[in-house]
């Protein structure tokens, strides 16, 4: 059976920083985020007889021999889990600047695990989805989902109860999320690379972690109350605490250039002039910026007056995975 399905990116407002089990790709702290309705990966799978290894395309292009091997280790679970050992053809269509901070790989894998799973066979609950997901990319468990999201580490080692979960809103919060393109090019180190080397060599990863515990709480509080400000605050404080931990990495390195922090600026001083706007950064030089819609256009441009952002790109809260039918594609 031939599957597509299509899964959003999402912005992390805490951040997932630094795994417990690198195998299982369980996270040492809870994370919170945002799907968005801008930026999506939409993939395709057929699992096939005749084929005699894994073949990945991706925006058209038969994709490298390592990008391919990431795929068929991610195809190896799920064939696992269903004990059919097909291999498949894989052809996936990428909405988000690849490797530029913009969480490319969490819409990636959520939409693969989503499509592949369905194609083999096997018929999930998102929680269970939310899973294997996590173990393509951890930020994808969230991408299952729309709207706020919170993933929970769990505490098991096995990590059953490692998943995420939508959090509910009780009334529509008009939110934007302006993403701040200010370079496509692929970042010197990668997430996954960035992430292991603060957890074993950053003197400060330590107090990360109790930090960013409290900070999780504070986000879903604010969340609960319906509080900007205290959402915004708290998500711009945690991204700062993450992005300190690597300066202590050896070698250290970080994912900011000069632009980052002409952006960071301008939203503080946004700020001083009684609009409320807040920045978080996830692994890479580009810069997330929330504010409610009331002030999306004046926030917006702000941003396109600096000389270093190359392009601001308005979304909003953005829904789950879901299926696509062949005239939807």
């Amino acid at each position: 059976m031939k599957v597509t399905a299509k899964a959003h990116t999402n912005i992390a407002l805490i951040k997932y920083w630094g795994k417990r089990d690198e195998l299982l790709f369980l996270p040492t702290n809870s994370s919170l985020s945002i799907t968005l309705d801008k930026f999506y990966t939409t993939t395709t799978v057929q699992f096939c007889t005749h084929l005699f290894e894994d073949v990945f395309v991706l925006n058209g292009y038969i994709a490298s021999e390592a990008e391919t091997l990431k795929i068929t280790r991610f195809l190896d679970l799920i064939r696992g889990i269903s004990g059919k050992n097909l291999f498949a053809m894989v052809k996936s269509t990428n909405k988000v600047p690849t490797a530029a901070g913009f969480a490319s790989s969490a819409s990636g894998f959520a939409a693969l695990a989503a499509a592949a799973t369905k194609a083999i066979g096997l018929d999930l609950g998102l929680k269970e989805l939310s899973q294997i997901a996590r173990q393509g990319s951890g930020s994808a468990s969230r991408s299952i989902f729309g709207g706020f999201v919170e993933w929970q580490k769990g505490e098991k080692r096995d990590g059953t109860d490692s998943f995420a979960q939508p959090i509910h809103v009780d009334q529509d919060w008009n939110l934007s999320i302006l993403s701040v393109l200010l370079t496509s090019k692929p970042k010197k180190v990668l997430s996954r690379e960035g992430m292991k080397r603060t957890v074993e060599t950053s003197p400060f990863y330590s107090a990360w972690l109790t930090e960013v515990e409290k900070d999780f709480l504070l986000a879903k509080e604010a969340i609960k109350k319906h509080d900007f400000e205290m959402l915004g605050t708290v998500t711009e404080a945690n991204a700062l605490k993450m992005h300190a931990t690597t300066l202590g990495a050896v070698p250290p390195f970080m994912y900011w250039q000069g632009a980052t922090i002409d952006v960071m600026e301008q939203v503080q001083e946004l700020r001083s002039l009684g609009i409320q706007a807040y920045f978080t950064i996830d692994a890479g030089p580009n810069v997330k910026v929330i504010c409610q819609q009331k002030d999306e256009q004046r926030v917006r441009e702000a941003l396109l007056a600096i000389p270093t952002v190359q392009n601001v790109y308005s979304s909003c809260p953005g829904p789950g995975v879901t299926y696509l039918s062949d005239s939807e594609q």
